[in-house]
């Protein structure tokens, strides 16, 4: 078994994101630990890049904060990072980023990398189910499973990308880009029913889930919630001393899914 699977194996799994660099290295490092303390199943990390097309406001100005840092914020350094940290935490650790970045950093030498620093998957936004094929392969050759989106606007092509899925799929909650929603109106339980019938592989919501009283709604539905802009937000706030405010927003928010 997997350690994506693991992470859904009787439970519900509660999923935080954050972009790594931002403030620095050093304190994703110390956030990416007190996630996984106070209760969160999964950790995907954003790798920052300069057009992140799917990002809102909140996630976009954490791009541009962790590529501002003087100390630099490179793939290769996010890589040490995680090389680091998945020494310390148990919990399997995601890759969101774009397809930019790993195509020029190479897609055998980027997911050899990523087999060796202990990344068990990746999020791709901007790789749509026709061209998963240019990174699959050579991705589960590594050992990593290249994650699925399904939108509201997918429809018939849901069931084809279950059918192709490994990992988990993220089934995005709204339209748009990332950012706390007050209000989701999509048909989620319609979206989940047909990934159902066409997978065994677990399916968590995303975007716009912020509060508890959502997280808990909607992993009544799914194997698990995501949460990314307000765990953002929090560090945007907070900046080095994010650690115990992002602690505690994580453990409120993991035992509402659980």
């Amino acid at each position: 078994m997997t350690k994506i699977a693991e992470a859904f194996q009787n439970k519900k799994a509660f999923i935080g994101f954050l972009t790594a660099g931002d403030p620095s290295l050093e304190c994703t490092e110390e956030f990416i630990i007190k996630m996984e303390e106070a209760g969160a199943a999964l950790i995907e990390i954003g790798i920052p890049f300069s057009d992140p097309i799917a990002e809102g406001p909140v996630i976009q100005s954490a791009n541009v904060r962790a590529l501002s840092n003087p100390n630099g914020c490179t793939t290769d350094q996010v890589f040490e990072m995680v090389e680091r940290v998945s020494k310390k935490v148990s919990v399997p650790l995601v890759f969101l980023t774009y397809l930019n970045p790993v195509f020029k950093y190479g897609y055998d030498r980027f997911f050899a990398r990523c087999a060796s620093a202990g990344i068990s998957g990746i999020i791709v936004p901007d790789m749509p189910l026709e061209e998963k094929g240019e990174v699959a392969d050579i991705a589960a050759k590594h050992g990593v499973d290249v994650i699925s989106l399904i939108a509201p606007t997918s429809k018939e092509r849901i069931a084809k990308i279950a059918k192709s899925a490994t990992g988990y799929i993220y089934i995005v909650s709204s339209m748009g880009v990332t950012g706390m929603r007050s209000e989701i109106t999509t048909d989620l339980e319609s979206i989940v029913r047909v990934v159902k019938e066409n997978t065994s592989v677990p399916a968590a919501i995303g975007f716009g889930i912020n509060t508890p009283e959502q997280a808990k709604k909607y992993a009544g539905m799914a194997d698990g919630v995501i949460v990314g802009s307000a765990i953002v937000k929090i560090i945007e706030k907070y900046g080095e001393n994010a650690a115990e405010p992002v602690y505690n927003y994580v453990k409120e928010m993991a035992d509402a899914v659980k």
